[in-house]
């Protein structure tokens, strides 16, 4: 409801009668001579009362925009001064503002961090060669587990997971299912491959299976997925937290980066994890604390659910089959699962640092435990949402003027309501901070890595020594920091780009894991099936992933009230807003309105992964059929060299070739391999006496 119900009783009595006025009540108040009744402003759009389109205007639209013109303006002349000299909501003359307590505690937190990286850059021995540098030297299980579980924690779903909550509902909250369901698929397949080849990149894996080529593009991809996310992950909380607490976004931008590229680039991994630990740290504490003072200072959980299943928040069995739906059973645990497997399973940020463990048991555990923590914190952040809806049920602050964004909810929940106990925005503030930190940090060491194993020595065959290759991983985080930084303002300049770029980011990772499924469970996969058929996957779920954030309808949020505000609401400025929005809906036309662009946000890894497994596996069957064909051609035209070997053997993967010489018989065995190890065995047993034939290759092509 808006501002009072006798405001409301008269507003709609005035626009009743406003409607009823016909074009000779306003043609008497025109100039003399003038005929008709004009618009007050041409460029002015109006309300589509009846349901007729724009191209059939009819005179009563006019005059009912032209009365409801001058009914807003005499609304507007009359509402000057708040009634009962209440405040403006949107404009508050008091605002709460960070203290010298908050400044002190978020800048402690950044100087420990500093400090970690200090410690472990310039004193601590050790991280001399590349490998003690991006894996740091068989690091202890209690540390990784922290800082795995802060690596999956962003800034964006601390703030983005409340608003979540309060305004569509709980049917997101199963997405802690599928978080569950991946912990087999991890310590039973993927990581025990990484651990058997001692890799220091997963994409390594994509080289020993596929060749270079995949590797590179493996490895590219991450990179640009990184370097957008990373922009991404720090711009959003600095937004959000500016809009909300009055702290400066470029401040807070500079900041985070600033201690992440030094103790990222001069501590190596084990400066990232130890300060992952304390940030961790950080971060539980002030979620804890807003959950325990929320239990006083906005209801009991008893409450909170009840007020939530009053207003019909509460959601977790909608099973709707329609996959345009933004949230159901179906999505978030299918489609879900898939995202969760791209980020515990081929990022490189996770991987590496479970590599730095002793051994495959301890990784397990490592993973098992972070995703359980992961689990408490989410639950956590889901009922802070529910909370804060308790605390402003009847108030919202986004309709009342007071945020301009979702994200703004929770820092304005904290700021705004704990104000008069002195250090908690300071805390609050600084665990937002430390997920960005943590986030930021283990995706700057990754990037070093990847850029060191896979671009520059497998892909540029530069040879680096151990002792070198450390340098050049602090070289390498300091660079990729410094275009991280850069990008951040240039997608600040693209407004609607940061969500496109979250989707990419999604799109990415699907596509990425589409490459290992292929490898791992595709024995006749091949280099160029998985090459072409990743690319091509990468093109059309970019396509369909841009075109449907273009194209796309925000779902509208559940209903909200502000009934009992405590301030005075402007009503001209929402009244404002509907007299210059169409009633009728917005058709899509062309291929815009295609179901394929309407597909929930999360059904996207799912698409980029399955799309890239099914065409690499089409076009190695192709490519693998053309291949034999063309040997087969090549052998009937110029006839088998040797007599013994007739053409049934090119039929046969596994095949004994027996051949006669002037004094030696030479037996060939070829082997197929399993998927998992890609590398064909192939055992000759020759006599070195006077060979006069010669081995048709052709025979190993379906290894190769």
């Amino acid at each position: 409801m808006f501002a009072t119900q006798d405001t409301i009783l008269k507003l709609l009595t005035l626009c009743a009668l406003a409607h009823s006025i016909t074009a000779y009540a306003l043609q008497e108040k025109s100039p003399a001579g003038a005929s008709g009744s004009a618009p007050l402003d041409s460029s002015h759009k109006y309300l589509i009362v009846r349901g007729e389109s724009p191209a059939s205007v009819s005179q009563e639209h006019v005059d009912f925009d032209n009365a409801a013109t001058l009914l807003l303006q005499a609304y507007k002349s009359q509402q000057t001064t708040a009634p009962d000299g209440l405040e403006e909501c949107s404009a508050p003359t008091n605002k709460p503002t960070f203290s010298g307590y908050d400044y002190v505690i978020l800048l402690g937190m950044l100087v420990i961090s500093l400090g970690i990286g200090i410690f472990y850059g310039f004193f601590q021995k050790g991280g001399s060669s590349s490998n003690e540098f991006l894996l740091g030297s068989e690091m202890s299980i209690f540390p990784v587990t922290l800082s795995l579980t802060t690596s999956f924690i962003t800034a964006i779903e601390l703030l983005g997971n409340p608003s979540e909550m309060y305004f569509q509902g709980t049917q997101f909250v199963l997405i802690v299912i599928p978080m569950v369901l991946v912990i087999p698929v991890a310590v039973k397949i993927f990581y025990p491959i990484y651990f058997k080849m001692e890799l220091t990149s997963c994409y390594e894996y994509l080289g020993i299976r596929f060749g270079k080529e995949i590797r590179i593009l493996g490895a590219v991809l991450y990179v640009i997925q990184m370097c957008f996310y990373t922009a991404v992950a720090v711009l959003a909380p600095a937004i959000a937290l500016s809009k909300a607490t009055g702290l400066d976004t470029k401040i807070a931008v500079i900041l985070i980066y600033v201690v992440c590229v030094f103790y990222s680039s001069q501590g190596g991994m084990k400066a990232v994890v130890i300060a992952d630990t304390f940030q961790a740290a950080v971060l539980a504490v002030s979620l804890v604390l807003i959950v325990g003072l929320g239990s006083y200072y906005s209801g009991t959980p008893i409450q909170v659910f009840q007020k939530a299943a009053e207003l019909n928040r509460l959601e977790f069995f909608n099973i709707d089959p329609n996959p345009t739906t933004r949230h159901t059973v179906w999505s978030v645990v299918i489609g879900g699962f898939f995202y969760w497997t791209s980020l515990f399973c081929t990022n490189q940020a996770s991987v590496q640092k479970c590599m730095s463990l002793k051994s495959l048991k301890l990784a397990k555990i490592a993973l098992g435990f972070a995703i359980l923590g992961l689990i408490v914190v989410f639950l956590l952040n889901f009922y802070t949402g529910l909370m804060v809806f308790n605390h402003y049920a009847d108030c919202d602050p986004l309709t009342a003027g007071r945020i301009s964004a979702t994200d703004q909810l929770l820092p304005f929940y904290v700021i705004n309501t704990y104000e008069h106990i002195y250090s908690i925005a300071g805390i609050f503030v600084a665990g937002i901070f430390a997920a960005s930190l943590g986030t930021v940090a283990s995706a700057l060491n990754s990037l070093s890595a990847v850029t060191c194993e896979d671009l520059l020595v497998n892909g540029m065959n530069i040879k680096i020594s151990p002792e070198k290759g450390a340098t050049y991983a602090k070289w390498m985080s300091l660079g990729y920091g410094i275009a991280s930084f850069g990008l951040v303002f240039i997608v600040e300049h693209l407004g609607g780009v940061l969500q496109a770029t979250l989707t990419l980011n999604g799109l990415i990772g699907g596509v990425t894991l589409g490459l290992f499924v292929l490898g791992i469970a595709c024995k006749q996969a091949n280099t160029k099936g998985a090459f072409y058929g990743g690319l091509l996957s990468l093109a059309l779920v970019i396509f369909v992933g841009v075109v449907a954030q273009i194209a796309s309808v925000e779902s509208p949020p559940l209903p909200t009230s502000i009934e009992h505000c405590d301030c005075h609401v402007n009503v001209t400025n929402i009244l404002e807003g509907l007299l210059t929005e169409s009633m009728n809906p917005i058709k899509q036309e062309g291929f815009t309105s295609w179901p394929i662009f309407r597909l929930s946000y999360m059904w996207y890894s799912m698409i980029g992964c399955l799309l890239t497994v099914f065409l690499g596996w089409l076009f190695s069957l192709i490519i693998d059929f053309n291949q034999r064909r063309n040997v087969l051609k090549i052998t009937g035209k110029g006839g088998i060299d040797n007599e013994a070997v007739s053409e049934e053997v090119f039929k046969s993967d596994d095949s004994q070739v027996q051949y006669t010489t002037n004094s030696t018989i030479t037996t060939t065995t070829t082997t197929s391999t399993a998927a998992v190890d890609p590398i064909p065995a192939t055992t000759t047993t020759k006599e070195t006496a006077g060979i006069q034939g010669h081995v048709n290759h052709a025979i190993r092509i379906d290894d190769e």
